[in-house]
């Protein structure tokens, strides 16, 4: 089977992982409008001190060697001499580990003690396939092939109100499918409206007048209420105008999915929080990350462009009551090879780091740092397990019992989170 997967085949992905929600698969059973969100926000506001997480997924296999780099290990240079970062270019994290230079902004909320990194997360009997590690990390099942996501099961163990989660992405992840409903998603494409002189007097026609009778007092709201939409989402979600504007380096390594435009993404997403809309988990992501060639450059530029969009939206949160309770988690469906394949990257590893930011999150270390000569097969050895990360999402963020949603598994990260 070819194991690529880019954007457009999403819907395929859901089937090729097992992952079968009839809502899920229904085109357009979920999807949302904004109106529509505003309306929950207006009946069902947000506690404000409600946890909402934000789960951010690196679509290809990020590597996650040189992204927490072990600089100052010999093996480490001497398995990747065209790749290795040296000590003094990485931005230094104490225990020999510095992150990626691309990553200054994420140093800082490191620094304020706001960043988590979780090392060596993976999961038993790891597959190097893209669509059966990211199908096992979505579903949270490494053992068996199962029909729902694992916050798709927190939706139905929770209301199974699909508008309390929420994909940025026009079709659902399989993180979101449950067995009895689905999580809902907001098309990427956004709103635009005229520009110029015509911009003028379409937004005149939304200005209100007095005494003017009902019908047309509904009619002009209505344009009022477009262009606060546009206003608030138009730019947010709209990508380029012709798949064509894309350039080449920007497609490098983006053969295993995922969406660019992860700044726009978490706007939305930062939008939604603030305007208290119901929402407790959302989904956004960032591809390009199978850098099976040329990946120093491909990869120092994705993390630039993760650093650049995370930051900013972490700071944003940080201001307002609701935001404070987010937490962000990030992973990819696996790390890389320890050595370089010869042509200046790396091929499909096993395990990697995974970030966990916010207000609410105890920074520092959790997990210990595999051994770069203690290898199996050539690949690291996991030393957390990827569902204990979860399992502490589940608890201290979204305050559900792990145990129902992750078959029982009893593991769990502790003290990640500030109560």
């Amino acid at each position: 089977m070819n194991d690529h997967l880019n954007p457009l085949t999403r819907r395929r992905f859901l089937a090729w992982t097992g992952v079968a929600a009839a809502g899920a698969l229904a085109a357009g059973a979920t999807q949302v409008d904004w109106d529509s969100l505003m309306s929950a926000a207006a009946d069902e506001p947000l506690d404000p001190q409600a946890g909402v997480l934000v789960v951010l997924t690196l679509y290809g296999g990020n590597d996650g060697l040189n992204t927490v780099v072990p600089a100052a290990d010999d093996a480490y240079q001497d398995a990747r001499p065209e790749l290795a970062y040296q000590p003094d270019e990485v931005l230094d994290l104490g225990e020999g580990l510095g992150l990626n230079p691309g990553m200054k902004g994420m140093k800082g909320l490191w620094d304020s003690k706001k960043l988590a990194i979780v090392r060596g997360v993976g999961y038993p009997n790891p597959d190097h396939s893209h669509f059966r590690s990211m199908g096992i990390w979505q579903t949270g099942s490494p053992k068996s092939s199962v029909r729902s996501g694992w916050l798709g099961r927190w939706l139905d163990e929770t209301d199974g109100n699909p508008l309390h989660a929420l994909a940025v992405d026009p079709v659902l992840p399989p993180l979101f499918a449950g067995e009895k409903t689905a999580a809902a998603s907001l098309p990427a494409g956004g709103l635009k409206l005229p520009k110029g002189d015509m911009a003028a007097a379409f937004a005149g026609l939304g200005e209100p007048v007095a005494g003017e009778e009902r019908w047309r007092a509904t009619a002009a709201r209505s344009i009022a209420d477009l262009h606060s939409a546009a206003r608030v989402l138009g730019g947010a979600v709209a990508g380029p105008d012709d798949p064509g504007e894309q350039d080449e380096e920007r497609n490098k390594g983006a053969s295993a999915g995922g969406a660019g435009g992860l700044a726009a993404q978490l706007d939305v997403v930062a939008r939604l929080i603030e305007a208290g809309v119901p929402t407790r988990a959302y989904s956004v992501s960032l591809g390009g990350f199978d850098t099976h060639a040329d990946e120093r450059d491909t990869q120092e530029r994705l993390l630039t462009e993760l650093d650049s969009a995370l930051t900013p939206f972490a700071e944003r949160l940080a201001r307002g009551e609701r935001g404070k309770q987010a937490v962000v988690l990030v992973y990819s469906e696996f790390g890389r090879r320890v050595k370089g394949n010869g042509s200046d990257g790396t091929d499909h590893g096993t395990a990697g780091p995974v970030f966990v930011l916010g207000e609410r999150v105890a920074g520092g270390f959790y997990g210990e740092q595999p051994s770069l000569t203690d290898l199996d097969d050539d690949d690291l050895k996991s030393t957390t397990d990827f569902r204990d990360v979860y399992a502490a999402m589940l608890a201290d963020v979204l305050g559900t019992d792990p145990a129902k949603i992750l078959d029982n598994h009893e593991g769990r990260l502790t003290a990640l989170l500030h109560t």
